[in-house]
This record gives C-alpha cells, structure tokens and sequence, in this order.
C-alpha cells in the first residue's frame, strides 16, 4: 500500500454546512473505498496565491491516506466533477516524505502538549 496527501480548495461562498459536507463527502469516499486516512488538517479560509474563477480566498483541506492507487484516478475524476471544487492536488508520499509528516506532527504533539504543563 503506499501513502498519499490530497490537499483541495472549496470555493468560499460555500456555508459552514456546505464546507463540512464537501469534505465528509470525500472522506467516505476514501474510507469506502478501504482506504485507511492517517492525518486529516482543516487550514480553514486562506488567501488564495493568485485568483481562481474570480475569488481570492478558499477553504483549504488535507487528507493523508494510505491506499492502492487504483482509487486515485475515479477519485481526482470525482474532484473535478465538483462545483465546490476550486483546486486540488494528489501526491505520492514517498519514505522521506511520510518520515517527515510524521515527525512534524509529533513536534505538534509535543508542543502542545508543553503548552498544557505550562498552563498548570
């Protein structure tokens, strides 16, 4: 099995609602599909680099998973089919990548968890 990191942005002009469903949509989908999601990271509305289809900001969403890549390519298909979708992207992780994604989310561990003691 190897591992991929899908990041996409939602149009902004989607509800809270709207945005929770997008995303619930494509998690079903992965985990119906077996796939098992290792990380998944809400970066909520940003602005955008540069506009697309006229709007300057998006909600970002990220998923990691770890799949065969049989279900990518019905999957991207899918993302393309949305209207909510403004962009997205796949990437293969390969070991250094899935080495680093780990460490930079125990380093987030860690230091939340300091941030706690240091409230007591």
């Amino acid at each position: 099995m190897n591992q991929y990191e899908t990041v996409f942005i939602l149009t902004p002009v989607l509800s809270e609602e709207q945005m929770k469903e997008a995303v619930k949509k494509y998690r079903d989908y992965l985990t119906d599909k077996k796939a098992e999601i290792v990380h998944e990271e809400n970066w909520g509305m940003r602005k955008l680099a540069y506009p697309i289809q006229k709007k300057s900001t998006g909600f970002y969403h990220l998923f990691e998973y770890r799949t065969d890549g049989e279900i990518i390519k019905p999957m991207e298909t899918e993302l393309k089919r949305d209207e909510r979708m403004l962009r997205f992207l796949t990437v293969k992780l390969d070991k250094h990548a899935v080495a680093y994604n780990e460490k930079k989310r125990r380093r987030a561990k860690e230091a939340k968890e300091a941030e706690k003691t240091e409230e007591k």
